[in-house]
Formats: C-alpha cells, structure tokens, sequence
C-alpha cells in the first residue's frame, strides 16, 4: 500500500462537528468535561460508589459518565460535579 492510497485530511478540531452532528459544540463540551470527570476519578482510584460518598452526587450519574452517556447533563450539572471532586 502506497502513500497515494490514502488523501490526508484536516479536521476542524471538533469531531462532532467533521461528522455532522447537531449541536457540535456542545457536545465537545459534554465530552471535554467528561473526560476531566473520568480523570480525577481515575487519579484518585474513585469507584463510582466512592465518588458518590465524597460529593453526594448518585452512583448512577458518575456511571453514566464513564459510560459516555451523556445527553441527561448539561454543562452547568457537569462542572458542579467535576467541583464537587475537586
């Protein structure tokens, strides 16, 4: 396979939007600010459970973080929980 197989293309910098879904921005929001979650819980080797003792937020919601399902939060309820880890 040669190089001339393959045509390099640039993306915008936000997959939502290089694959066309709607509210592009906002998603690369939620995952940003899903992704930070993830990490502190990782960093601080926080089970879902754990996390739920620390700040009082459901179980259920640090798992449906991890989970990439994102589309119950808003950006205002994401960055009340990445500072409740904090």
């Amino acid at each position: 396979m040669s190089n001339d197989d393959f045509e390099l293309v640039h993306g915008s910098g936000n997959v939502f939007r290089d694959f066309g879904v709607p509210n592009a921005d906002l998603e690369q929001a939620r995952a940003i600010l899903a992704a930070k979650i993830i990490g502190v819980l990782d960093d601080r080797k926080l089970s879902v459970r754990a996390a739920e003792k620390l700040t009082g937020i459901a179980a259920s919601e640090f798992s449906r973080i991890r989970n990439v399902k994102l589309g119950r939060f808003t950006l205002d309820r994401m960055i009340t929980i990445l500072g409740k880890l904090d």
